[in-house]
C-alpha cells in the first residue's frame, strides 16, 4: 500500500474570477489560548498555543457529557433512568465550597436526563459525580471509561482525572485542539441529543432552605442569545485555569467551534467569546465546492470484484477563504491506495485536501459511493491478465 494524492481539474478554475493572495483577517485576543475551527471545511481559523496543557475546569464535563451520549446512543443508558445520590457524595459537593451545584438532595433519585440538564445548564459538580457513579459505580472507574472514550476520538494530549474538572494537582489536563475534537465530535455523533440539551437558557432543581422555593439557575454560556445560531457548549472556571469557554454557532449552513481559556474575569469571557465567534463569521466566508452525494473522483481498488470505488462527498463540502476575498488553491484527494477489497458503501476511505496560501490545508472526509466486495476466484484471474497485458 502507498500513499496517493490526485490533483483535481477544478484546482484550476473553480475560483477563477476571485481576486488571489489574499491575506488572513487578523485577530487578537487577551486569552491565554485560543482556537477556532471551520467544521463546513476543515479550516482552522485561529490557534494561540492551542496544543498547550490546561487544567480544563469545568469544560472536562464535555467529556463526562460525550460518554453518557455515546452510552444512550448504544442503549446502554436510557434519559429516563434512575440515579441515586449517595449521601457521601451530598456531604462531597454540596456548599459554597463544592463549587457550581445543581443542589441535588441526599438519598434523591434523579432521572438521567435531569443530570445531563444539571450538568450542561448548571455546571454541577454534583451532578458530575452522581452521574459518573451510576455509570461506572465509582468516579475513578468512569474517569477511566472517559479516558478510553477520549482516545478514540483523537484526544491525544488530554487526560480526565474527574468527572468534573475539579483541581486534581495536574492529573486533568486537556488542550484547545482537543477541547474543540471534543465538541465537534458531541455536535456531529450526536445531533439530535446536542440539540435536546445544549442550548437551554435556564433550568429549574432544587429548593432553598426555609421556604422551599425553586431554584432556577441560567446557562452561563456566553453566546446564548448575543450571536446567532449559538447552542453550546460549556463554560469553565478556577483560580487555576481563569475563565474559559468552547463554544459553536451555525450560520447558513455554516458551523463553527471555538475555544477560549486563561481570561481574567465573567465578563471579560462574554466580550471575548462573543467577539471571537462574530470575527469567524464575518472575516471569513465558505465557497462551496461539492453538493452532498456529489462525486468527486475514483480510487482504485485491490483485489475487489471491481476494479475502482467512487469517491462521493458525504455533506455539503466547502472551502473557508477571508471575507470578499478569493485565493489561489490547490484541490486534490488523497488515499492509501489502492484501496483494498472489501469496502463498505459509506466507508470513509479518502480525504479531499483544499490548500490555500492562508494557512494549513484544509482536509474534508470522502466516502465510497458504494459497496466493493472482495474479488472472486475468476474476478482475481481476469484482473491479473488485465495487469499482465496493461489493459485499462
Amino acid at each position: 500500500m502507498r500513499f496517493r494524492t490526485v490533483t483535481l481539474a477544478l484546482a484550476a478554475t473553480a475560483l477563477a474570477a476571485l481576486p488571489s493572495e489574499a491575506a488572513a483577517p487578523p485577530f487578537d485576543t487577551p486569552a491565554t489560548v485560543a482556537f477556532m475551527k471551520d467544521l463546513s471545511s476543515g479550516a482552522v481559523l485561529f490557534a494561540k498555543n492551542p496544543d498547550q496543557r490546561i487544567p480544563p475546569a469545568s469544560l472536562a464535563k464535555m467529556m463526562t457529557v460525550y460518554v453518557a451520549f455515546d452510552l444512550i446512543k448504544k442503549g446502554e443508558l436510557k434519559l429516563t433512568d434512575m440515579a441515586t445520590v449517595r449521601p457521601e457524595t451530598w456531604r462531597q459537593w454540596h456548599g459554597p465550597a463544592a463549587g457550581s451545584t445543581m443542589f441535588l438532595s441526599p438519598g434523591e433519585q434523579v432521572s438521567v436526563a435531569n443530570l445531563l440538564l444539571g450538568i450542561i445548564t448548571l455546571s454541577g459538580n454534583d451532578a458530575c459525580v452522581v452521574l459518573a457513579e451510576h455509570i461506572s459505580g465509582t468516579e475513578p472507574a468512569f474517569a477511566a471509561l472517559m479516558n478510553r472514550r477520549a482516545k478514540e476520538i483523537g484526544l491525544n494530549n488530554s487526560h480526565f482525572g474527574t468527572s468534573n474538572g475539579w483541581p486534581d494537582g495536574g492529573v486533568t489536563y486537556v488542550t484547545a485542539r482537543d477541547l474543540a475534537t471534543l465538541a465537534t465530535a458531541t455536535i456531529q455523533k450526536y445531533p439530535d441529543l446536542y440539540k435536546s440539551f445544549y442550548s437551554r437558557p435556564n433550568f429549574t432543581w432544587g429548593k432553598t432552605m426555609g421556604s422551599g422555593a425553586a431554584i432556577t439557575q441560567t446557562n452561563r454560556d456566553p453566546l446564548l442569545g448575543r450571536v446567532a445560531g449559538a447552542d453550546g457548549l460549556k463554560t469553565g472556571h478556577t483560580e487555576e485555569s481563569g475563565f474559559s469557554f468552547t463554544g459553536s454557532a451555525e450560520q447558513n449552513g455554516r458551523r463553527l467551534v471555538m475555544v477560549l481559556s486563561g481570561l481574567t474575569s465573567f465578563n471579560q469571557r462574554i466580550e471575548q467569546s462573543v467577539g471571537f465567534m462574530n470575527w469567524g463569521f464575518r472575516a471569513w466566508q465558505s465557497k462551496p465546492l461539492f453538493t452532498k452525494g456529489a462525486q468527486v473522483a475514483t480510487a482504485p481498488v485491490q483485489m475487489g470484484s471491481a476494479r475502482e470505488v467512487g469517491l462521493v462527498a458525504p455533506q455539503n463540502l466547502a472551502v473557508t477563504l477571508p471575507a470578499g476575498l478569493g485565493s489561489d488553491m490547490k484541490v486534490s484527494v488523497a488515499f492509501d491506495g489502492p484501496i483494498k477489497a472489501p469496502i463498505k458503501a459509506g466507508a470513509h476511505v479518502a480525504d479531499l485536501v483544499v490548500r490555500t496560501p492562508e494557512g494549513p490545508p484544509q482536509i474534508m472526509p470522502l466516502i465510497a459511493a458504494g459497496d466493493v466486495a472482495e474479488a472472486g476466484f475468476f474476478d482475481r484471474v481476469k484482473n491479473g491478465f488485465r495487469r499482465l497485458f496493461g489493459m485499462a
